[in-house]
């Protein structure tokens, strides 16, 4: 029998405080795939430009791709938590997949979605705070029907689960078992 050997992107995407990180270490854990976390980049680009400017958004995205493309093309499989919103190009899913596939791997959707009761109680949690995420329960509803849009644009995930219906740990367990 094969061993699969195809290097995988899994592109884990959801609201805030939908739980894409926590669930995110518990899977690296089990996997052994790398973490990629979003706010790694997001916040070394908040360090020179202002969250959304133009230059933020060129080099955020730029960093994303290279970073992940370049980890693909050196047959290294990975997990990146992604939150939909309104700064990021409608198309940057589709053409980093274009990029994951050209180099050689695959790239596999994972959809985490919440509850907004829910999300409301999670989001002043305070381990948020350690990369600087949301943590507004005003600004989040303000910008909530934008991520939600943003969300609806995603590409068709390969799984989708409700966070609030079950544990981090279950959560991890059905991607692990999609793997």
């Amino acid at each position: 029998m094969a061993v699969e050997t195809t290097p995988t992107l899994l592109f884990l995407y959801g609201p805030a405080a939908a739980g894409k990180l926590t669930i995110a270490r518990i899977v690296a854990d089990r996997t052994g795939l790398a973490l990629f976390h979003n706010h790694l980049i997001v916040d070394a680009v908040a360090a020179l430009f202002p969250f959304g400017s133009p230059e933020f958004v060129r080099l955020r995205e730029r960093f994303w791709i290279e970073a992940m493309v370049s980890a693909i093309d050196a047959g290294q499989s990975l997990i990146f938590t992604f939150a939909p919103e309104p700064s990021v190009a409608p198309d940057f899913p589709q053409r980093l997949q274009a990029q994951v596939e050209a180099a050689g791997g695959k790239l596999c959707f994972i959809a985490l979605t919440v509850a907004a009761d829910v999300q409301d109680d999670r989001i002043a949690d305070p381990g948020r705070a350690a990369f600087g995420k949301l943590r507004s329960l005003d600004l989040l509803r303000a910008i909530r029907a934008d991520c939600d849009r943003c969300m609806a644009a995603m590409p068709v995930p390969s799984l989708t689960l409700d966070t609030g219906l079950m544990s981090p740990e279950q959560a991890a367990e059905r991607i692990v078992a999609l793997l």
